[in-house]
C-alpha cells in the first residue's frame, strides 16, 4: 500500500468534513414567517430578493407562491398558500401546513424584513461565487480542446461581471409592468436633463434633434468611405459626451450620469497619441497639421498646455491595441464598466477587429460574430455602442457618390444587428478632386461655384433608424481642426425626410 492509500486509509468515517454551501435557514424562516403575517414585508424585499436567492426548495416555493398570491392583490398567509404547495411534503415530523402555521407564529417584526432579505441575498452571491470558482478549477483541469485558457478568463469575466451587476447568471422575461416603468423612467430622466432628451447628447444639436441622442443598448453603425471624417465625427462625439459628463452620487455610493457619460473608446486604426492630437486640435483650434509638425507659436502652445489641463478630468478613456477580438473588445468594456463607469462605447472600427471563431471562417461570417457580439454587448451593458464601418468601392463606381445601405461591407449582418445607421458624405472632397487643371477651361467657372457652394459642409444620412425618421442632416466640417458642428445658418440645412 503506497503513502497516499495509507493516509486515505488512515481518516475515520467520522473525521471526515464536508463543507455545507453558505445559507442561512433560520433568516429565510425569519423573513417568510413576516410575510406571512404582514404581507407588505414582501414588497421590502421583492425588488432584489428573487426565489432563487433562497436556500431551501421548500422556502423557495413559499415565497414564490406568496409573491404571486400578493401581486394578485390577495392575501397570502398559511391558509390561502397550502393548497398551492405538495399536501405530502413532510418537514421534519411536521405537514407543510403546519410548518407554515409555525412560521407565521414564530414570525418577526416586519421591521427586520429587509435586514434578513439582505443576508439571504448576500449568501445567495457567496454561492454563485463558489459556482464560478468551481468551474474555473474544474474546466482548467479537463481543458476541452475548443476553449483555450483565454477564452476561460473572458468567460469568467463576463460572469462575474453579470454576478456584479445583477447579482445573477441568466436572463429571464421581464413583466411588461417593469418595462412600462422603466420607459416612464426614462422619460422623467429625459425631462431633466439638459435639452430634454431621451438618449445621451452627442454635442451636435441638430443631429440629436434627429435621433433623441445617442439610445442605451443601441448599435450605431457610422459608415462612410475614407476621407469622409468618419474617425473626426466619433471623436468629436465621444469627446463632447466625456466632457459634458456630471455625475449624481446615488444611495449605493455609485455613480450615475446626470449629463453627459464615460467613454471608452477602441482606436484599432489609430493611436491614442493620434486621437489626443485631433482632440487637441478642435479645441484650440490649432491646425493638427502645425501639432505634428512642431510649427506652433507660444500663444498656440500655451492654448495646448491650457487645453491639455482641462481634458485630463475627462472620463474618456482609449485602447488602442489592434485587431482586437469581439470576446477580448467585450471583457475589457466590461471591466472598464465595473471599475471606473461607462456609458458610451466607440469602436474605430468594425473590419480591424476579429471573430472569436475558427480561423478558417469566412470574413462574412466573422463579421456577422463581431456585429451581432456588439449588439449584444451594448444590451449587456446598457450603453450606446457607436461602431464605425467601412464602406464598398461600389460608391466610387457611381454618378452619386451618396452611399446607400447596400454599400456596407458585409451589409447583410451589419445593416440587420444595426438600430441606426449613419453614413458621413462630404460632397466637397469629390468636387475638390475634379478641379479642371486649367483655369481657363469654361467648365471651372461652373466647378468653382459648385465648389464653394459645398465647401466647408457635410451630410450625415440617417439612412436607417428604428426609434426614428430616416433623413440628412447638413454639418459644418472644418477640416483643419477635423470639427463637425452645427451650421451657423440653420436654413441652410433642410431635412430630407424620407
Amino acid at each position: 500500500m503506497n503513502e497516499a492509500a495509507r493516509n486515505i486509509a488512515a481518516i475515520a468515517p467520522a473525521e471526515a468534513h464536508y463543507r455545507e454551501a453558505p445559507n442561512n435557514i433560520e433568516a429565510e424562516q425569519a423573513l417568510l414567517g413576516a410575510i406571512l403575517v404582514n404581507n407588505d414585508a414582501y414588497y421590502r424585499v421583492s425588488d432584489f430578493l428573487k426565489p432563487i436567492h433562497l436556500y431551501e426548495p421548500l422556502h423557495r416555493k413559499i415565497y414564490e407562491v406568496a409573491g404571486d398570491i400578493i401581486r394578485m392583490g390577495k392575501t397570502a398567509n398559511p391558509v390561502t398558500i397550502k393548497t398551492f404547495l405538495p399536501a405530502d411534503d413532510k418537514v421534519g415530523d411536521m405537514t407543510v401546513a403546519q410548518y407554515l402555521a409555525r412560521l407565521a407564529t414564530e414570525a418577526v417584526s416586519i421591521i427586520n424584513a429587509e435586514d434578513y432579505g439582505r443576508a439571504i441575498y448576500d449568501l445567495a452571491l457567496r454561492r454563485a461565487l463558489i459556482t464560478i470558482g468551481e468551474d474555473v478549477v474544474n474546466i482548467a483541469y479537463d481543458a476541452p480542446l475548443d476553449m483555450p485558457p483565454q477564452s476561460q478568463i473572458e468567460d469568467t469575466e463576463r460572469r462575474l461581471f453579470e454576478l456584479a451587476e445583477n447579482g445573477r447568471y441568466d436572463g429571464g422575461f421581464q413583466a411588461f409592468n417593469d418595462a412600462v416603468a422603466l420607459a416612464i423612467d426614462m422619460a422623467a430622466v429625459a425631462k431633466e436633463r439638459d435639452g430634454g432628451l431621451s438618449g445621451i447628447s452627442t454635442g451636435i444639436h441638430s443631429l440629436d434633434s434627429k435621433m433623441g441622442g445617442l439610445q442605451r443598448s443601441d448599435l450605431i453603425i457610422l459608415a462612410g468611405r475614407p476621407g469622409m471624417g468618419k474617425t473626426s465625427l466619433a471623436t468629436n462625439i465621444a469627446y463632447n459626451i466625456a466632457a459634458a459628463f456630471e455625475g449624481e452620487v446615488q444611495s449605493d455610493g455609485s455613480t450615475k450620469a446626470k449629463n453627459g457619460g464615460v467613454v471608452g473608446f477602441y482606436s484599432l486604426e489609430m493611436s491614442s497619441e493620434q486621437l489626443a492630437t485631433r482632440i487637441i486640435s478642435e479645441q484650440t483650434e490649432v491646425s493638427s497639421s502645425k501639432i505634428r509638425r512642431g510649427d506652433i507659436n507660444d500663444a498656440d502652445f500655451e492654448k495646448l498646455v491650457a487645453c491639455s489641463m482641462m481634458m485630463q478630468k475627462v472620463p474618456l478613456f482609449i485602447d488602442q491595441t489592434g485587431g482586437i477580438s469581439i470576446a477580448q473588445l467585450s471583457a475589457r468594456a466590461r471591466r472598464l464598466k465595473r471599475q471606473r463607469g461607462l456609458d458610451v462605447l466607440v469602436v474605430d472600427y468594425v473590419q480591424l477587429m476579429t471573430g472569436s471563431g475558427k480561423s478558417n471562417e469566412n470574413r462574412v461570417q466573422e463579421i456577422t460574430q463581431i456585429t451581432t457580439g456588439l449588439k449584444a454587448l451594448g444590451k449587456e451593458l446598457n450603453v450606446p455602442i457607436l461602431a464605425l464601418s467601412q464602406l464598398s468601392r461600389a460608391v466610387e463606381s457611381r454618378d452619386d457618390k451618396r452611399p446607400q445601405l447596400s454599400d456596407l461591407r458585409e451589409s447583410g449582418s451589419i445593416e440587420q444587428d444595426a438600430d441606426v445607421v449613419l453614413f458621413v458624405f462630404r460632397e466637397e472632397y469629390y468636387v475638390k478632386n475634379s478641379e479642371p487643371r486649367d483655369p481657363a477651361d469654361p467648365k471651372y467657372a461652373e466647378w468653382e461655384s459648385l465648389f464653394e457652394k459645398v465647401k466647408g459642409t457635410a451630410d450625415v444620412i440617417i439612412a436607417k433608424q428604428r426609434h426614428g425618421p430616416t433623413g440628412t442632416v447638413k454639418l459644418a466640417f472644418q477640416a483643419e481642426f477635423t470639427r463637425f458642428a452645427d451650421l451657423a445658418d440653420p436654413s441652410f440645412s433642410p431635412y430630407e425626410e424620407h
